[in-house]
């Protein structure tokens, strides 16, 4: 069975459109259409009802979904033990989103090649989607993530709870209501939570003509520049010591919790060292993140406010 033909068959399932597919293949949608096609023809029933408004799964297809996520599983477990390098016995792949990646999951991945020398590690970057359809797939065994998507075969534990605080590229900055900050203000999206419970509690800083959809990435963009936004305590904890950023008092902070993701059938040796592994880097995380609040509320003139959405 061609795996390119499994693949398409499942983001067709997925998206419920053979253009929508076409898009996350990055392929044509003629070459979707054949593809899907070649299947039925394998199968000998369709997969699929065409119409107007899309495609939606047939009988036949609704029973074979599980069989092709079957395939692809041992397919990606296949490829991935094979490629499994000389001297080393099993294989990991780790996916995180980018602002995850630093001081959490670049220091998971040193926790466990000291704990387990013998396991081949890779990592993945990705959006909770692509994060959670390579965990369907078999192409990650755990995931970072801050929106955690509940599936069969999968088990979502907290990881982590970020605090998103104020920073300013500036210092002298006297608080959430410096006009000086108005004018500088940049919105982070953090999602729809964060936006409301920012609408909220800063109803000063609306909207302005920039917005960053960048995760961590976006305090990069603050230095060298006029400007301000809220990012995540620990991701932004060498600028601060650097000096090449500044905490904004008195401004509010919000709860952002990071998940971790583990495929139900990861191998029960790696799924402990995983686990130990990840809980030890946290906790370092942790207390990086509570000396930054500690710092923010000893600036403040009273308590910081915690906000949630």
């Amino acid at each position: 069975m061609d795996i390119a033909l499994i693949r398409t068959f499942l983001a067709v399932a997925e998206t419920g459109s053979f253009v929508a597919a076409s898009g996350r293949l990055f392929v044509t949608q003629s070459a979707v259409s054949l593809r899907i096609q070649r299947l039925e023809d394998a199968l000998g029933r369709p997969v699929f009802e065409r119409s107007k408004a899309g495609a939606t799964l047939t009988p036949a297809g609704v029973a074979f979904e599980r069989y092709a996520l079957s395939l692809l599983k041992i397919w990606e477990e296949a490829r991935q033990q094979i490629a499994v390098p000389e001297g080393f016995s099993r294989a990991l792949t780790i996916g995180a989103q980018y602002s995850l990646w630093p001081q959490l999951g670049f220091r998971w991945l040193d926790a466990l090649r000291d704990r387990m020398p013998d396991l081949s590690l890779r990592a993945e970057l990705g959006m909770p989607d692509r994060l959670t359809r390579f965990l369907i797939e078999g192409t990650c065994q755990v995931a970072l993530t801050y929106t955690p998507q509940s599936r069969p075969g999968l088990t979502v534990e907290p990881a982590l709870e970020d605090e998103l605080i104020l920073i300013a590229a500036w210092s002298g900055v006297t608080g959430p209501d410096d006009p000086d900050l108005k004018s500088a203000y940049i919105f982070s999206d953090w999602g729809p939570e964060f936006g409301h419970a920012h609408s909220v509690a800063l109803p000063d800083l609306a909207l302005g003509g920039l917005t960053l959809s960048l995760g961590a990435l976006g305090a990069d963009y603050l230095i060298g520049r006029h400007a301000a936004c809220y990012m995540p305590a620990r991701a932004v904890r060498s600028h601060l010591q650097a000096g090449r950023l500044h905490l904004v008092p008195d401004a509010p902070r919000f709860p952002y919790p990071a998940w971790a993701v583990f495929r139900d059938d990861l191998d029960p040796d790696v799924s402990e060292a995983a686990r130990h592994c990840l809980g030890t880097v946290v906790s370092q995380a942790e207390d990086a993140q509570e000396a930054i609040l500690a710092d923010l509320e000893r600036i403040s003139r009273g308590d910081v406010e915690v906000m949630s959405g």
